[in-house]
């Protein structure tokens, strides 16, 4: 391991973590809040210091990156970003250092998962912060800086490879900086599109601004107690949940577009899969509410004070499954209803498409439909290979064979995440978590959703998990951004010798 590579990009990305904070900075002098300029400037000024003496230290590095280099920049990248990105929340007061790390790792993961109770209660200019670690972390902040920044050089296309999630490959340009930049004008411009159509459905420039990096980056922060369901607004909804959406689709898919090929979306087998599963388990959720399949909890069993109806209206079911089903999948977070009280038929399918997540190259997380399908493939195909030992049949996937590499590689996935989140369960069992809460939040961190079910329910935080359970979150939150081995291998001690 070459730690002066390292030392001299961590330098570079701290001070641009620092320069990211200067909206947030004028967020506070326009506003006039004193107390949140005084803790982003100081947040800059710490992370400018670090990154240059990072930077520094490292000035003597080689330009070439290897792949144990970018691997450890990635996960090191995030770690430290987060660390940084929670300086404003300890220097305003607003939390203590432990929550605000996993407060600034929920942003950065684009997972949304709270520990602030009262969030109309924090001054703008920090969640405008708290709001901008989403889009910042939604495109990744590697990938980001690598579009912009010109100095990473040959290595970049290392880094841009360990920081992408999802098992397929890129489609766009051969040129990895290229490829880069055009995700990053796609991301800009969808950006740009989202805060103007919320504008246009009734929100302010502010609010626009702060439901724009949670939706289209899939994070799902809000300025309002209440999450989207505060504005009462079927337009507003209509907005987020198309640019969840949007979010939820491979970015790859825009940039052909961008390119030319307007017909890409139709085109991927992936994509087509996502719409139909969220269309299906929209309606499914949908009959349940009006009655159908199941029903309400009762008064004393629900977990909220209010008695809910035994049933919704048809057009009121449509309205807020069609909302949910889009904001669990994409693994989003905004909320319109407290679905804690929906009939368990209906929870039990948002922890569903909350572990399916969206596409490959997309900005939410979860499984992915890719592997989702590639996994029904796999079990197709073993099945037939029982009684056609002697026949050889490729995988393919929307005409593209699957190797043998790719298939083991998204098994031993499937094998990691699952035994991540059982490990996880059962400690935040141990830690005094009742099930629900404890299986919920694995659900919710390890996929970047969000929310949960119970104590960490639709209108509830994360603050009653308690400091080991936050900072066991926060690990988790982590793994499921970078698809586990990227973080996991940090902890390897052989990845960081000679």
């Amino acid at each position: 391991m070459n730690y002066c590579i390292l030392s001299k990009y961590l330098g570079n990305i701290c001070i641009a973590i620092g320069v990211s904070m200067t909206p947030a900075i004028a967020w506070a002098v326009y506003l006039g809040e004193a107390n949140g300029l005084r803790s982003l400037a100081l947040s800059l000024f710490a992370s400018l210091a670090i990154g240059i003496a990072l930077a520094w230290t490292g000035r003597g590095a080689p330009t070439r990156i290897y792949e144990r280099e970018a691997i450890g920049l990635v996960g090191l990248t995030w770690i430290v970003a987060c660390w940084l990105g929670s300086l404003p929340f300890v220097f305003a007061g607003t939390l203590g250092w432990n929550d605000a790390y996993f407060e600034s790792v929920s942003g950065f993961t684009t997972t949304g998962s709270t520990v602030i109770i009262d969030v109309e209660a924090v001054e703008k200019s920090i969640l405008f912060w708290r709001s901008l670690t989403h889009w910042l972390g939604g495109i990744g902040i590697v990938i980001l800086f690598i579009a912009v920044l010109p100095y990473i050089g040959a290595g970049g296309k290392l880094i841009m490879k360990s920081e992408s999630t999802g098992p397929s490959s890129s489609r766009l340009l051969p040129r990895f900086r290229k490829s880069a930049a055009l995700m990053f004008k796609v991301y800009v411009s969808l950006t740009i599109l989202n805060i103007a159509a919320l504008m246009l459905a009734g929100m302010s420039f502010y609010d626009a601004l702060i439901h724009t990096f949670g939706g289209l980056a899939t994070g799902g922060f809000s300025n309002r107690q209440a999450s989207v369901g505060a504005y009462h607004s079927l337009p507003i909804e209509l907005v987020i949940m198309a640019f969840m959406v949007l979010g939820g689709t491979n970015f790859a898919l825009f940039a052909e577009m961008w390119l030319g090929n307007w017909k890409a979306l139709w085109q991927d087998t992936e994509w087509r899969l996502y719409m139909g599963i969220l269309v299906m388990v929209t309606l499914l959720i949908a009959v349940n509410l009006m009655g159908m399949g199941g029903k309400f909890p009762d008064a004393g069993q629900s977990f909220e004070v209010v008695p809910e109806p035994q049933h919704y209206p048809a057009a009121h079911a449509l309205r807020v499954s069609a909302f949910q089903v889009a904001s669990c999948m994409t693994d989003t977070g905004f909320v319109t209803d407290d679905f804690d009280r929906w009939p368990f038929f209906s929870r039990i399918m948002l922890l569903l498409v909350m572990c399916i997540g969206g596409s490959a190259g997309s900005t939410s997380s979860g499984i992915k439909v890719v592997r989702l399908l590639m996994y029904a493939k796999i079990a197709v195909h073993r099945l037939e290979a029982t009684f056609r030992p002697k026949t050889v049949k490729p995988l393919r996937i929307g005409g593209d064979v699957i190797s043998e590499t790719v298939q083991n590689r998204a098994l031993s996935f499937l094998v990691v995440y699952v035994g991540w989140f059982v490990l996880g369960a059962v400690y935040l069992s141990w830690q005094g978590l009742p099930f629900d809460t404890a299986v919920s939040s694995m659900a919710a961190c390890l996929n970047n959703c969000g929310p949960g079910l119970e104590h960490v329910g639709a209108i509830r935080d994360y603050h009653l998990v308690g400091p080991f359970g936050t900072a066991f979150l926060s690990l988790t939150m982590l793994l499921g951004r970078l698809e586990l081995v990227t973080i996991l291998v940090l902890f390897v001690p052989s990845f960081w010798r000679k």
